[in-house]
């Protein structure tokens, strides 16, 4: 099955995830098929904390991937950003 979740890359104690799409056998920082965005939590103000391809990820919904829980709450939160 396919998966659409975040893979943790970035120092210690400074996360950065990329958004990526993966099978859900594969390590959670392993193999992955498709990069679609990331997420820096510790983004200093101004500076992007979030993106989203929202086309590639339609893409991939359709083909049947499934979205992790933070990645459907991250999701949600861009499209509120994006609506403004």
């Amino acid at each position: 099955m396919v998966v659409i979740r975040l893979a943790r890359g970035g120092a210690k104690k400074r996360p950065f995830y990329n958004m990526v799409v993966a099978d859900s056998r594969s390590p959670r920082d392993g193999r992955f098929i498709e990069r679609v965005g990331f997420y820096d939590p510790k983004a200093p103000e101004g500076r992007e904390a979030l993106r989203v391809d929202a086309d590639r990820l339609t893409y991939w919904q359709q083909k049947g991937a499934s979205l992790s829980p933070t990645v459907t709450r991250l999701v949600k939160q861009h499209a509120k950003k994006a609506a403004r």
